[in-house]
């Protein structure tokens, strides 16, 4: 075949089959797959660009409805106003508003939070500054502050508590930070260090000193300055005026006062204290019935902290995680001391390099299984070129996908997986139709392999370009799935483009290499035989719809049977034979117990009921260890980022993190044992009143909660009454558990009012009660102790003893000196008012609201049925429902359903967006290859056959129809059009031969079908590998079945259909 015959794949193969230049690019590939493997960051999961920020604007005094009107609101309109602002939230309490700006997914986090930073400083004149309200305080949260390595330092001395491990930590988190790499880092846990100066109110009376002059006294006797330079003899000195007070001692002594011509030291009206403040939160680490395998050796509960170590962005996980490990095993014995005992209680790194060592041996697997399969039915050159071109086209891939920006982590990976079977087809495609030309005979190899290449260049093309127009619309899902699933299509994509440049360039010059002195002479009888059984087979089975007779009615029959089929398989779904889920749990190595008491309760008591919980976890079999941490929250995972459980203190909340033996020595999943613990540890938390939810990391983007429903209306006291209501409906709805809300527990409030008439007549301001009740209750730092040998500044901070914290008649005894110069009692112009506590206002996009929480595990464990049953329940009610966008003016009662019921619906609404834009852009490619609009209808008729493997694959195996269900999909549009293509040309290229129409469809199913089944076979062969992983389970069953059934119908349907629509043309 001359070059002016050969097309453009024709010519490609012709020049890069025999010319030295291919072996050397061949080894360039490599090359840069062996570097994109070394320097590619590895990680567990995608890296999600999401950005939040907390805005803390502090308003002394002020009640929470206060807050709401003068600083939550006008806030919330300035924020937004900004651009890429997908949410507000605001939180308005006694004294505080908490803002949570939350940015549209993608944007870029340091343009993002400049923007927001320009535009509350440039409107901070909204801020009524003269009713004391503080500048606002902006805290950027994103992935990176997501801790990948925690260190919890705990000890089972008696003589050391949490005080001392948290000295210890701190001097820990200096060297640490040295690690290159490391971002964050801090302690959780161990109270603070203070110098306590707790007075005696009698002493400081006697000798006639108020609470200002004190506070005044220790201001004025700590400080110093730079007070310039001397010069002497041509010499500068620099002189200091002053010097800090640097000892327990030195403060003990300072004079305060003069009474009687005496002086009046500090410890004559005080007791100073140096150590640990008061309690605020507790942290201890308990050891479970597996600790063992953990290299824990004693069992019990022991006081603890926590380091926390954050990454950089863009920087490896493991090599990260693993140089904090070591630095700190390097500071035993010098930092830390002999018998305090460290537990790695995460590591991100570990499982990251764990998941991407595996999943790259799964990839070395699939590939050498694909190979195997070619070896069985084409030839042990044909398996070596095939693989050599498959191998090539992954280091490609992987070289492609580190300069596109991916890391190497579970999504990436199985993108390769899943990509084994679509890039082997180019391959075997072109080396079975050589194959196929060089058993003619004829004509050297040379020659054979630029026509037989030419012959099916055109589909291929075709079908590479068909399979990239089913994916690459996915890269376009909206909202958290969007990239988080991005790497599949992406990577798949070009993936598919790499393969065909590999096949039109590498696999003709291995094939010149390896088959040129092949024989076939001794095969040819046996190849034929089997090419003359295919025929007949497909003669007898496709002879009957085009042949025969009766072949008019077979193939309405065969119409009427798919449709059928179609039905019967959509069913499925409808009779939740098939249910449907976002995505499964994954198996994890931990999950969370998130604990709620009502407002009010002591830390004590929270206390006590984590150590109950505590004592049950110690006796599930898979538990290691587990870190309780009371008044304050864990070191957050991606979960509790979105979920912004960083923001969770107070004495009435709690969580505990629980790590699990890992998955490889245990029979039950994560999710199967903290569904088991869910019910004991409930029991034990509605003992002691408290609501305990169980919280497990999420296999994908995580969200509010599971079910989540938004009650907006006009009145917010009308609001948290119909709260009230649907938790009802929710507490009725099977198998819906963690219920919670955010109306509050209606805890004690004390008022203490001050009778201004009298306490102007006796020489008081308010002012000055305020500050003296304040500082009683929860003390004053007044200037800090400059030791040099702690991390942190140590407050001097004034205080009554904690025994008449405790008691309020104690505190109005305390006496204020008035302008006068007398002494009057708290108590004499004050009255103390009982109330309640003020509920917590919450806004959302400019709007109150009150949620109502939830999460699935009954059954059919997905929350999308558990929405609609509790939806159904409030149908007889006046409450109007929202699924799909919140009511922009709320008139009436409303609810809007969020949670992972929105996530849900946008993936599926933009994958079936995806999916339609795919088919749309195939039937475009095949309309402008085949200058036909009917053609095209017959190629893409097999699309819709997959639902007939899928859906019953699904119920088959008792599986969840997930978003990865739904990529495999769409990924099948492609594949099997790609199919479609190969047996259209072929009987395109037959009747231009001159052969008739019957026997050119029957010919094409017989000659194609080799191919087409191996590549088909291919795919199926990397499904099967994806089947253990929970979260792409679904991806392999919908191409494991899916392409099992459409492929064997594909071969009966496109011949038969492109026969009823073209009969008459050819008559």
């Amino acid at each position: 075949m001359s070059d002016q015959r050969l097309g453009v794949s024709g010519r490609i193969a012709k020049a890069f089959q025999d010319t030295e230049l291919t072996p050397l690019l061949a080894l360039i590939a490599l090359l840069l797959g062996l570097f994109a493997i070394m320097v590619t960051p590895r990680e567990e999961e995608p890296q999600i660009d999401v950005t939040f920020a907390n805005i803390f604007i502090a308003f002394p005094g002020a009640s929470a409805g206060e807050v709401q009107r003068l600083i939550s609101i006008p806030a919330e309109q300035v924020v937004s106003e900004i651009s890429g602002i997908e949410h507000v939230y605001s939180v308005s309490k006694p004294g505080m508003s908490i803002l949570t700006a939350q940015f549209e997914v993608g944007e870029d986090s340091t343009a993002a939070i400049v923007r927001l930073y320009n535009k509350i400083y440039s409107n901070s004149d909204w801020l009524p500054t003269q009713l004391g309200v503080a500048q606002p305080i902006i805290k950027p949260k994103g992935i990176d502050d997501v801790p990948i390595v925690s260190l919890t330092l705990w000890t089972e001395d008696p003589q050391r508590g949490a005080h001392e491990l948290q000295k210890i930590a701190h001097a820990v988190e200096a060297e640490l930070k040295r690690v290159p790499g490391t971002r964050d880092i801090y302690t959780i846990g161990g109270p603070d260090n203070v110098v306590k100066i707790q007075l005696d109110p009698q002493s400081l009376a006697g000798y006639n000193i108020d609470l200002d002059e004190l506070k005044q006294a220790l201001l004025a006797a700590n400080s110093s300055a730079e007070a310039g330079v001397l010069v002497q003899a041509d010499q500068e000195s620099s002189v200091q005026a002053g010097v800090f007070l640097t000892t327990i001692e030195e403060v003990s002594s300072l004079v305060i006062g003069v009474h009687n011509n005496a002086p009046v030291y500090l410890r004559d009206v005080a007791t100073i204290l140096a150590g640990a403040d008061q309690p605020t939160h507790y942290a201890w680490l308990g050891t479970g019935a597996a600790a063992e395998q953990k290299g824990i050796t004693v069992q019990g509960e022991f006081p603890a902290v926590t380091i926390a170590i954050a990454k950089q962005p863009g920087r490896n996980a493991v090599d990260i995680a693993d140089d904090v490990i070591n630095k700190f095993n390097d500071l035993k014995g010098i930092i830390v001391p002999d018998g305090v005992e460290v537990t790695v209680t995460r590591n991100y790194g570990q499982t990251a390099d764990d998941k991407a060592t595996k999943l790259i041996q799964e990839v070395i697997t699939v590939t050498i299984a694909v190979v195997f399969l070619i070896l069985l039915t084409l030839g042990w050159r044909e398996a070596i070129i095939v693989g050599a071109a498959v191998v090539v086209t992954l280091m490609l891939m992987l070289f492609a996908s580190w300069a596109w920006g991916f890391t190497l982590n579970r999504v990436s990976l199985f993108a390769l997986i899943f990509s084994i079977g679509i890039l082997v087809d180019d391959a075997i495609v072109v080396v079975e139709n050589i194959h196929r030309h060089h058993k003619m005979g004829g004509k050297p190899l040379k020659e054979v392999i630029p026509m037989a290449v030419n012959e099916v260049g055109g589909p291929t093309i075709m079908a590479t370009l068909a399979v990239m127009a089913a994916l690459l619309p996915m890269a376009f899902v909206s909202g958290l799935m969007g990239p988080y699933m991005s790497p599949i299509p992406i990577n798949a994509s070009m993936g598919t483009l790499l393969s065909l440049l590999v096949a039109f360039t590498l696999t003709p010059w291995m094939v010149l290499k390896m088959m040129a002195n092949q024989n076939y002479s001794a095969s040819s009888k046996s190849s034929s035989s089997q090419n003359n059984g295919l025929y007949d087979f497909f003669n007898r089975v496709i002879g009957l719809f085009v042949l025969s007779k009766s072949a008019r009615l077979w193939r309405w029959l065969l119409l009427l049977f798919m449709m059928m089929l179609i039905a019967a398989s959509v069913g499925l779904g409808v009779m939740k034979l098939v249910v449907l889920k976002m995505l499964p749990f994954d198996n994890k190595s931990e999950f969370q117990i998130v604990v709620d008491m009502p407002e009010g309760t002591s830390l004590e008591r929270t206390a006590g009921l984590l150590r109950e919980l505590g004592a049950h976890l110690a006796t599930v079999p898979e538990v290691t260890d587990y870190q309780v941490y009371v008044g304050t929250a864990s070191p957050i995972n991606f979960n509790g980022l979105v979920r912004q459980y960083y923001l969770r203190e107070g004495s009435e909340v709690a969580d505990i993190q629980v790590n699990l033996v890992d998955k490889e020595f245990r029979d039950r999943d994560s999710h199967e044992i903290a569904r088991s613990t869910r019910e004991p540890l409930q029991k034990i938390g509605q003992r002691w009143g408290g609501n305990v939810k169980i919280v497990e990391v999420p296999p994908g983007p995580p969200v509010q909660s599971p079910i989540v429903a938004e009650i907006y209306g006009l009145d917010y006291d009308r609001q948290l009454t119909i709260a009230k209501q649907v938790r009802t409906a929710f507490e009725q709805a099977d198998g819906v558990v963690d219920i919670d809300d955010s109306v509050e527990f209606p805890a004690p409030r004390k008022v203490v009012e001050i009778d201004q008439q009298k306490a102007a007549l006796l020489g008081l301001s308010q002012a000055q009660i305020v500050a003296a009740v304040r500082m009683a209750l929860a003390g004053e730092d007044v200037g800090y102790l400059h030791d040099h040998a702690v991390k942190y500044a140590v407050p001097l901070r004034l205080e009554l003893p904690v025994s008449d914290q405790r008691d309020l008649s104690e505190i109005l005894k305390l006496r204020l000196k008035n302008s006068a110069g007398n002494f009057i009692a708290i108590g004499d112009v004050v009255n103390v008012v009982d109330t309640q506590r003020e509920q917590t206002i919450y806004h959302k996009d400019l709007q109150p609201v009150v949620f109502v929480t939830a999460d699935m595990a009954g059954e059919l464990n997905s929350p999308l049925y558990g929405m609609f049953d509790i939806a159904s329940r409030l149908n007889d009610t006046s409450i109007e429902q929202f699924f799909f966008s919140a009511p922009i003016l709320p008139v009436n009662d409303s609810i809007k359903w969020d949670g992972e019921w929105q996530i849900t619906y946008e993936t599926f609404r933009d994958m079936g967006l995806a999916y339609a834009v795919g088919i749309i852009l195939i039937y475009l490619l095949v309309v402008a290859q085949f200058r036909s609009y009917i053609i095209p209808i017959v190629i893409m008729a097999p699309i819709p056959l997959t639902i007939i493997g899928v859906m019953p694959g699904h119920a088959l195996l008792g599986a969840n129809f997930t978003a990865t269900s739904m990529i495999g999909m769409i990924a099948m549009a492609g594949i099997i059009v790609r199919n479609s293509i190969l047996l259209v040309d072929f009987i395109n290229e037959a009747v231009a031969r001159g052969v008739e129409l019957e026997e050119a469809v029957i010919r094409a199913a017989s000659v194609r079908a080799k191919p087409i089944v191996l590549t088909a076979a291919s795919t199926m062969v990397g499904a099967m590998f994806i089947m253990d992983d929970p979260i792409f389970n679904g991806l392999a069953i919908a191409l494991l079945f899916g392409i099992l059934v459409s492929t064997v119908l594909t071969l009966l349907v496109v011949p038969v259909m492109y026969y009823a629509f073209t009969r008459r043309k050819y008559s």
